[in-house]
């Protein structure tokens, strides 16, 4: 399984999407992460982190909102 899932943003930033620990709770994070004029892969001040029992009623509103602007 990979450590972190990246979905392009723009032609110099991704989405990095993470699972981890923080103070004994299970987290999803997403950060943007930037290209570095050395080509490292730096992660930006952008991100939220959020409780891993919360993913689905972030998820669904997500859904709700998509569904929203497809009408």
């Amino acid at each position: 399984m990979a450590d972190h899932i990246e979905i392009q943003k723009n032609s110099r930033e991704v989405f990095r999407i993470s699972r981890g620990e923080f103070r004994g709770n299970d987290m999803v994070n997403i950060r943007v992460f930037y290209q570095s004029e050395g080509g490292d892969k730096l992660p930006g001040k952008q991100g939220v982190a959020i409780k891993a029992t919360l993913l689905p009623e972030v998820l669904d509103a997500v859904q709700s909102l998509m569904s929203e602007g497809a009408a």
